[in-house]
């Protein structure tokens, strides 16, 4: 009998995990079989999100060059590095380009196939076009995977789960909207993948009202402005024209913050780099992780990374731009080092004359923080001006201390996996400061501004559903509102267990999987191992990826930059492989050979059949 083992998502996450099946699997596992079924209806590599059948309009917010799925050096784990190309070199274009997704795609469609490629001859995978529905079996026995439409489940020795975002039913607010909607004829949007909304219920020239100013917004935007037939003139690199097609609605958007998420720094890195970590590195974490009460995130951990991001900054801007400072480096550095919060603001603003070069990450949060606009017009025009000061800070390299708070925030991440589930704020930040929208897509917000399609709300927005419409306030504009028939929430579903409209998450729930506060899958730190409630690793279900307590960690990474994904895709393939080889080798009476009734051909049938060793 030949061990199994069930992937459940075949999207980037998926296909990392069986990379690293690969390049552990001739030293961990040998020549010994071993079947591997992939379920997912979206095709393996790119999964749902980045598919190529999807709009050629909508690009990813990583240049080419800062995207690869193999390993290198950097990666702490202990399987072998299996190189491959970045997205660039392998699709031979500049790696400054912000590729479009279709050529994602493709990209994450040959590392699948390039991967299955690599396996050893005697392992076999199989790719189910489909859903898995739930998991079945005791800790100590073979697994049972139901799939959509199929009547007897693939066995499995051991079931990954890679499932990536999924949909979420709507929770008590958003459930109120949308039944008020129904109720008055409105439009209402929930929080979805933007790129698989239905947008045309959003009508040509009439107000639609949006929530969230991220990357979702951003792809709503496209959509409802080129992607109805708009156009841009002009030099792509400075002041757009937007020519209309007539066929778009008028945009509102507001958020907390009320901004736009940073622009992508637009030039490279040049000289040294700073030493990090240093104040927020393993020997800090391990002691977070060794206090018995446990810690909380804003007192415990984030001056710590408070200090980190602030030593990044400072040591680019001392010995990078020492005309701009009053100290040497050496001195403030041994003075920055031993302070406390308040101690290092005196030794900044002794140090750094220019306010423009301090770290504020308090204002760099909430830059409309206690800004108040006489109207509307004043508020659109002071988002334009701060959204050009953006662009334009982020392309000067004489401000070349905020990419290395970027790189500060990237080691800062690959550290604060290792404390689990840490709340929502700390990602929302690292996604505001570190993974906005290209500057083009700015500089196209701004064209859309000019021509009155798009127009801000301000910061703190809330909608309220009241007199048959719904309606939009913010903080920005005291006591103004607009209103519109439609409302869109730009954001992605929160990826909780408790709401997930995922049948098989929503199975573990309910048979009480552990769960953190947040409502994430509980995983065992060290591979992945998903946790019951009193905290025990089930022996034969592992998870990976945004539905689990270590959802930061992206899918794919910067190339030379650690990989916490990769380091826990490393770690979960060598504890499965090690597993499957103890069972291969065990003797045949062991209960990982027993068979339910049906026998074995149930669990081989359907699916494309792939691998060295596979027979087509």
């Amino acid at each position: 009998m030949r061990p199994t083992l069930v992937i459940v998502g075949a999207g980037p996450r998926g296909t990392g995990l069986l990379e690293r099946i690969a390049a552990n699997a001739p030293a961990l596992y040998g020549d010994s079989e071993l079947d591997i079924h992939l379920v997912d209806p979206h095709p393996p590599g790119a999964g749902r999100i980045w598919r190529q059948e999807q709009s050629p309009l909508l690009w990813m917010n990583s240049q080419a060059q800062d995207v690869t799925m193999f390993t290198d050096e950097t990666v702490a784990m202990a399987g072998p590095v299996r190189p491959g190309p970045t997205l660039h070199e392998w699709a031979d274009i500049d790696g400054r380009v912000f590729s479009d997704r279709q050529r994602l795609g493709a990209y994450l469609n040959w590392v699948y196939e390039d991967t299955v490629a690599a396996l050893p001859p005697g392992i076999r995978v199989r790719h189910h076009v489909g859903r898995a529905l739930r998991v079945d079996g005791s800790r100590e026995g073979r697994q049972q995977v139901w799939l959509e439409g199929r009547a007897r489940p693939l066995l499995a020795d051991l079931v990954v789960l890679t499932l990536g975002h999924l949909d979420a039913e709507l929770d008590d607010e958003q459930s109120e909207l949308a039944e008020y909607a129904r109720a008055n004829g409105l439009v209402h949007l929930p929080p979805d993948f933007t790129a698989d909304s239905d947008l045309s219920a959003l009508r040509a020239g009439e107000p639609v009202l949006v929530r969230g100013f991220g990357l979702a917004f951003v792809d709503l935007m496209v959509l409802l402005t080129e992607g109805r037939g708009g156009r841009y003139e002009g030099d792509a690199e400075e002041e757009l024209t937007y020519v209309p097609s007539g066929r778009e609605p008028v945009l509102y958007v507001g958020s907390r913050r009320g901004v736009p998420y940073h622009s992508k720094i637009g030039y490279d890195w040049t000289g040294e780099r700073p030493p990090l970590p240093r104040f927020f590195g393993p020997a800090e974490v391990d002691a977070l992780l060794a206090r018995p009460a446990g810690f909380e995130f804003r007192r415990d951990v984030w001056p710590l990374v408070e200090k980190e991001l602030g030593f990044a900054h400072y040591h680019r801007l001392f010995t990078v731009h020492p005309e701009r400072t009053s100290a040497a480096w050496a001195d403030f550095e041994e003075k920055y080092a031993a302070a406390d919060v308040t101690e290092r603001e005196v030794l900044v603003a002794s140090t750094v004359p220019d306010p423009a070069d301090r770290l504020d990450l308090a204002g760099l949060d909430r830059p409309l923080e206690g800004v108040r606009y006489p109207s509307y017009d004043a508020l659109q025009e002071g988002l334009r001006t701060y959204i050009r000061d953006d662009l334009t800070r982020r392309h000067q390299p004489s401000y070349s201390p905020d990419l290395a708070v970027f790189l500060g925030l990237l080691s800062v991440y690959g550290q604060l996996v290792r404390l689990g589930d840490i709340g929502s704020w700390w990602h929302g930040f690292f996604s505001y400061l570190a993974s906005g929208p290209p500057g083009p897509r700015l500089r196209q917000m701004l064209a859309l501004s000019r021509a009155g399609i798009l127009n801000f709300l301000g910061a703190d927005t809330t909608v309220t559903a009241e007199d048959g419409v719904f309606r939009a306030r913010g903080a920005s504009v005291p006591g103004a509102s607009v209103e519109a028939r439609a409302l869109v929430e730009a954001r992605l579903p929160e990826p909780t267990l408790e709401r997930a409209r995922d049948s098989l998450l929503r199975q573990l729930y309910d048979d009480g999987t552990g769960v953190t506060p947040e409502g994430l899958l509980a995983v065992d730190p060290v591979d992945g191992r998903l946790l019951d409630g009193n905290g025990r690793p089930h022996p034969r279900r592992f998870a990976l990826g945004p539905h689990t307590e270590a959802r930061g960690s992206g899918a794919f990474t910067r190339p030379r930059t650690g990989g916490p994904a990769f380091r826990q895709n490393d770690a979960t393939a060598r504890s499965a492989l090690t597993f499957l080889r103890e069972l291969a080798t065990a003797a045949h009476g062991d209960d990982h050979t027993a068979e339910p009734a049906g026998g074995r051909g149930a669990e081989l049938g359907g699916g494309s059949v792939s691998g060295r060793g596979a027979a087509a």
